[in-house]
């Protein structure tokens, strides 16, 4: 699956479409800060925290006669774990991401909608976006403390593709809240057979999110990079299979 792609389209919803608005109203490059989660938090629940990505929207529109351009940065934070996945092994098969967008708006007007998006919107913006998680169906809604604010968590049974197997999994999706000048939003998957243990780490991981990631821990791809920079007597041998393993991005 490919996760980026999918917050991409739950962060940014709505914000290309009112590009032009934005653009009128001299809110025309925002970006937000990367949330993350509490170190002693991760540790406890064994989730390592696996990449920061930006996901950018630019968009070039027309306003009269002049062409503006709008730009939107939303900062999405992974942390993965290894599960037993029964006849698929150890595999790193529960995930837990933090997504930032900013708030855009003017005096008694908000132009991201996902200021006011229930859980149930939010995961329909997974469900569309997904091509390999399907048959969504909810479960319950609990109040969930989050950022010090109170806000609506839901559970979700779905069905996902893993290594081509198809798997069954629960997705919890928290409203946003807000941050200083952002909204976050909270999202867990992991296989219904851990359910025992992983409920209880994502309503952990969830209340114990922070306004700014780690940035000492894993950074994602941007790593990829660096190490290939400083390693170039290594580049001849094994980068392929280092890298393989590193798209393994997990569920979601």
């Amino acid at each position: 699956m490919n996760r980026r792609q999918v917050l991409a389209a739950t962060g940014a919803f709505g914000l290309v479409s009112l590009s032009g608005c934005l653009g009128l109203a001299g809110l025309d490059d925002h970006e937000s800060t990367a949330g993350g989660v509490d170190a002693d938090t991760r540790e406890s629940t064994d989730y390592q925290q696996v990449g920061v990505d930006d996901i950018t929207i630019e968009e070039s529109v027309g306003v009269g006669p002049v062409e503006e351009s709008v730009r939107v940065v939303n900062y999405l934070t992974e942390h993965e774990k290894t599960v037993d996945m029964g006849p698929l092994g150890e595999q790193r098969g529960a995930v837990f991401m933090v997504l930032t967008t900013p708030r855009i708006g003017i005096p008694n007007y908000q132009f991201n909608p996902v200021e006011d998006m229930s859980t149930h919107e939010l995961v329909e913006l997974v469900e569309d976006n997904y091509d390999e998680m399907d048959d969504i169906e909810h479960q319950e809604d609990y109040s969930m403390t989050i950022l010090d604010q109170e806000t609506t968590a839901s559970r979700f049974t779905a069905s996902a593709q893993f290594e081509g197997e198809d798997v069954d999994v629960y997705l919890h999706v928290s409203e946003a809240v807000e941050t200083d000048d952002d909204l976050l939003v909270t999202i867990g998957v992991y296989p219904q057979e851990v359910a025992n243990q992983e409920e209880d780490n994502v309503d952990e991981l969830m209340e114990n999110v922070v306004k700014e990631a780690d940035e000492s821990e894993g950074n994602g791809d941007e790593d990829d990079g660096d190490d290939d920079s400083d390693n170039e007597a290594d580049s001849d041998e094994g980068d392929g299979d280092e890298d393989d393993e590193e798209s393994d991005d997990g569920l979601v």
